[in-house]
């Protein structure tokens, strides 16, 4: 997103200079749709939004009416619907990014929400192998708990959230390498201490998803592209759990 101010620190190794790994393809594209909102904190309806989750998934995919069947179990991830916001306290005043494959419609938005008419942009860009990133993310950056059975086996480990900024740069370090030119499962490599890391507060839902509870960390930094194609991959799908919640989404520069 244009106007983010990454961290200064960039990656160990020379992106420039590395070669790109046997069967990486060059470059790819990436194409979506992003629409950034300004809403009124102090709004009913933004406040609801505000205090629980499942009621910010619900105006963020409203936007999204009659893209897809109503009832469909997968419609965000049909659409490429993925999020994110801020809330300045301040200024009572909250930013909502979301990004799609097809074009959004906030005109069911209750009168008053918005303070400024949306603003949409197309956003066409071309990665290619050594490009450097400023990035942006708030991530829902969890690991899995092993559990001992009862004869001694392990169990299917547990999903367990990461609560301080030395777990979420091990975080991290899986999905952007450590920095040494390998890059991680998204394509692109940071060193994970030149990552900032901010904790933010937990959203959860008391009504429709009673229990649910979303830890969540905003990423800033650098990275080197590494293999564009699982990049732009990652542009689109998201990376981590808990899209549908307002993590996940990497927004660049």
């Amino acid at each position: 997103m244009e106007g983010h101010h990454p961290v200064s620190n960039p990656p160990r190794h020379d992106p420039v200079s590395d070669p790109p790994r046997p069967g990486t393809a060059a470059s790819a594209r990436f194409v979506a749709l992003h629409s950034v909102l300004t809403l009124d904190a102090r709004h009913p309806f933004v406040t609801k939004s505000l205090v629980d989750a499942q009621e910010m998934h619900r105006t963020v995919m409203s936007g999204f009416q009659g893209w897809v069947e109503d009832g469909s179990s997968d419609a965000r991830a049909q659409m490429g619907v993925l999020s994110a916001w801020t809330l300045n306290l301040r200024e009572a005043a909250v930013v909502l990014v979301v990004q799609s494959r097809v074009a959004a419609d906030w005109g069911r938005l209750p009168k008053g929400v918005l303070r400024e008419e949306p603003e949409l942009i197309t956003v066409d860009r071309t990665f290619r192998v050594g490009d450097t990133v400023a990035f942006r993310s708030v991530v829902n950056p969890t690991y899995s708990k092993a559990r001992p059975g009862p004869d001694g086996r392990r169990l299917r480990g547990r999903r367990v959230a990461h609560t301080h900024p030395d777990g979420v740069r091990k975080w991290c370090a899986r999905r952007f390498g450590d920095g040494d030119g390998a890059g991680g499962d998204t394509g692109g490599a940071a060193a994970p201490e030149c990552i900032a890391v901010r904790m933010l507060p937990t959203v959860s839902s008391s009504a429709a998803h009673k229990g649910l509870k979303v830890a969540r960390a905003e990423l800033r930094g650098s990275l080197a592209v590494t293999d564009p194609a699982a990049f732009v991959t990652a542009l689109s799908d998201g990376v981590g759990h808990a899209r549908a919640y307002s993590c996940g989404l990497v927004l660049t520069r």
